[in-house]
């Protein structure tokens, strides 16, 4: 389960940077092609936050959608999971967003 070492490097992240204060909430965005069960990645949140200054802070994952480009017919679209064809039968696809994981913010206090 990658969860709990995202969940552990998200504490991390957050605790070097808010100092010792308070979190209440910690937002992610997170793409759909990352691999990433919010469930799990929910529960891992609270297992990695217990005994910090993020211990009952909530975490609010926004998924994001994939989008790629087709080379061969310059279409952009939506990618619902991670296999790379187009409509248009094309394989000469470039990923463009989905597998993305970032915080996005932090409420402190």
């Amino acid at each position: 389960m990658h969860e709990l070492a995202i969940a552990e490097n998200v504490v991390s992240t957050v605790l070097e940077r808010t100092a010792g204060h308070a979190v209440s909430v910690v937002r992610l965005r997170v793409g759909r092609l990352a691999g990433v069960v919010p469930e799990a990645l929910t529960f891992c949140f609270e297992v990695a936050a217990a005994g910090t200054e993020l211990e009952g802070a909530t975490l609010e994952i926004e998924m994001q959608p994939g989008r790629a480009h087709c080379r061969s017919c310059e279409d952009d679209f939506e990618l619902a999971d991670a296999i790379l064809l187009c409509a248009c039968g094309s394989a000469d696809v470039e990923l463009m967003s989905g597998r993305e994981l970032m915080v996005q913010s932090v409420e402190v206090g």
